[in-house]
């Protein structure tokens, strides 16, 4: 088997786009790609792909769902054989045979981390809310940084006490392990076996992965010697869930933003995130202060190519916009660079300015990253050597563009601003790409035989073995739309502040809501498989990560991941002027009626049931059976009637 920790490497490796592309032409509309169905004979497009959910979906045969999916279907593979394949194509070693009772440790390890990480969140967070410390401290920080409580929330910011071991205390009190709070980086031990909170006293900012769950923290220490201007951080260290080069600081904040609007903005820290989604620009990520890894150009990809750098105008701020821009480059990105007045970095800037304003400035002033090397290495330089290493340095940076054209545009662009033959600017370019040609042939030879290795040592699968997990026809329509609206919507709050019989004051999600309607009269799907996304929907909307679309197609069990993928895009793409508004009482009103309409249809479905029964009494001449069935068809007849009435519809009997 495949281990569930090797399998969430590989879905979060995969690029959708990425995948269908290798067989199917698609073409951007949107925030999604379209192209030709390669399930059916299609001629116009009717096969989507979105990137931001990570799903295909074709609208006229029905058939797509996750990276996976498509290619079970699309390559008669089974489940193991897709995984391998995109482990392949993503460079991902992965092991296929039974795992050793230390590996089922390893992953259990693993999900305990996630677990006690989850815990850790909603303990800062209480401790911000609720505790003296954090509303004076932790609290008073952030509102001086201008943060509003919708914002805290979104980022789930939270206060470690300054007591040095109150969270061990408290975690060890409620159950969690010493050594989780120690893997996890939670806490570290002294030599004399001192359990310590490593972010006592700071602010948190937790790390969300781009599945929702939290791997890691970010702690600000508040000095009050200092009136707090003397800044440091500290962060979780690197473990089995958290590895700073595979992370960027507000992806999952951000990712449906980046795929709206095409475009990513690259900022150093963490209140420079935070700062612009209150200004209304949410299309941010930060890479906390390091250069770009060739992991996290990959996330980025799946959203977008066009990325602005966006850093302070001073020394730190050049040299941050110079780091890694040469493998974005060779990513396939669009690199633009902005560096924002002397004094302001993107946080300080935000706040002094409307969003009209922020966006104005950034399209005015932000420049392509070629032309902005070219000027920052030449302005001013007469020195023929150093001039000499600053073209090659921006000639190197041309060499690594994926795309020829553009790096043909490059080339004659910089031939008339450096004043040099186009031919020399070329022979230097080949010269670069010649070298990376051989590199890369001597990795892909290394590749091969560690493949031809594997192949050894692993026993092909059989093929044609798929599965198909697309309702049967038995369940109705109305059933469908129910189980779309909790995929599409199921951790939305419905309604605020309900009183329950204790006297506590509760939210009600979409799913929460459907699932205490369904209780009252013991109601149930046709399918289980229904009812079994209802209830996980019900018990996890209020998990501060979840979102529904997102933990239902990126299901661990292939038939609900292929459900949802196939519900989670709307049949119809309208144009943005066309698009309805979707608040909480859209969804509500949506909701009552598909409740409504599924009780009328389990009641006509029980009128039909008995009606075939009396046709059969009434010719065994069951005089008896007849009258009790006659009286339950009209109490049938009534009661979908006065259900009926509550959304204007008649029937005629």
């Amino acid at each position: 088997m495949i281990d569930r920790a090797t399998i969430d490497k590989i879905m979060d490796a995969t690029n959708i786009v990425d995948v269908v592309s290798e067989f199917v032409t698609l073409k951007k509309t949107g925030v999604n790609y379209k192209g030709l169905c390669p399930f059916h004979d299609d001629k116009t497009p009717s096969f989507i792909v979105s990137p931001a959910k990570g799903i295909c979906h074709c609208f006229a045969c029905g058939k797509g769902g996750n990276a996976v999916n498509f290619l079970m279907e699309h390559e008669q593979m089974d489940y193991p054989g897709a995984l391998r394949w995109l482990a392949n194509k993503y460079n991902i070693e992965i092991k296929e045979r039974e795992l050793s009772a230390e590996e089922q440790q390893a992953m259990n390890d693993r999900e305990s981390m996630f677990v006690i990480n989850a815990w850790a969140r909603d303990y800062f967070q209480h401790v911000l809310h609720n505790d003296p410390d954090g509303l004076a401290v932790g609290m008073q920080y952030f509102r001086s940084r201008g943060f509003r409580d919708d914002i805290i929330s979104k980022f789930q910011l939270g206060f470690a006490l300054t007591r040095r071991d109150s969270l061990a205390q408290k975690a060890k009190k409620e159950g969690y392990k010493e050594e989780y709070l120690i893997k996890t980086g939670l806490c570290y031990k002294k030599d004399n076996g001192e359990l310590v909170d490593r972010f006592a006293g700071r602010v948190i900012f937790p790390w969300i992965s781009i599945s929702g769950k939290v791997n890691a923290f970010g702690g600000r220490l508040l000095d009050s010697r200092t009136k707090g201007v003397q800044q440091k951080y500290v962060n979780s260290p690197e473990s089995d869930i958290y590895h700073k080069d595979h992370e960027l600081y507000g992806l999952f904040q951000a990712k449906r933003a980046i795929a709206k609007e095409d475009k990513v903005y690259m900022v150093e820290g963490y209140t420079d995130v935070i700062s612009m989604h209150q200004n209304g620009i949410e299309n941010v990520v930060a890479n906390s202060g390091t250069a770009l890894s060739v992991h996290q150009v990959n996330l980025l990809r799946r959203f977008t190519q066009n990325i602005t750098l966006l850093y302070d105008g001073d020394e730190a701020g050049i040299h941050a916009a110079l780091r890694g821009t040469d493998m974005m480059l060779q990513g396939g990105m669009n690199v633009k660079v902005l560096l924002l007045p002397d004094g302001d970095d993107p946080d300080s800037f935000s706040r002094k300015h409307s969003t009209e304003d922020f966006m104005k400035y950034v399209e005015d002033h932000q420049v392509d990253f070629i032309i902005f090397k070219s000027k920052l290495l030449l302005e001013g330089v007469t020195d023929p050597i150093k001039r000499s290493e600053a073209i090659s340095s921006i000639i190197r940076s041309v060499s690594v563009i994926p795309d020829p054209i553009k790096r043909d545009t490059y080339i004659r662009e910089c031939s008339r601003n450096f004043q040099m033959n186009e031919q020399t600017l070329i022979n230097t370019m080949n010269r670069f790409i010649g070298g990376d040609i051989e590199n890369l042939q001597k990795e892909a030879e290394r590749q091969l035989r560690r493949e031809e290795t594997a192949r050894q040592q692993t026993p092909q699968p059989a093929a044609g073995n798929t599965q198909s997990a697309t309702a049967p026809a038995r369940s109705s329509e109305v059933e469908k739309m129910l189980i779309q609206l909790i995929i599409q919507h199921g951790e939305e709050i419905v309604f605020r502040d309900v009183e329950t019989e204790d006297g506590q004051l509760i939210n009600l999600t979409v799913a929460q809501y459907i699932d205490y309607d369904f209780a009252q009269d013991d109601l149930h799907f046709t399918l289980p498989l229904f009812d079994r996304i209802l209830h996980e929907a019900a018990v996890h909307s209020t998990d501060e990560s979840f979102k529904a679309d997102t933990y239902f197609t990126h299901h661990p069990d292939i038939e609900v991941n292929q459900l949802a993928s196939t519900l989670a895009i709307d049949h119809y793409q309208l144009s943005k002027s066309l698009q309805m508004r979707v608040d909480s009482t859209s969804i509500l009103q949506k909701a009552n009626h598909l409740i409504v309409d599924f009780r009328i249809d389990i009641k006509s479905r029980l009128i039909a049931d008995i009606r075939r029964k009396l046709a059969e009494a009434a010719k065994a001449a069951d005089n008896e059976s007849v009258k009790e069935l006659m009286k339950e068809l009209i109490d049938a007849q009534r009661l979908r009637d006065t259900i009926a009435a509550q959304v204007g519809r008649s029937f005629i009997r």
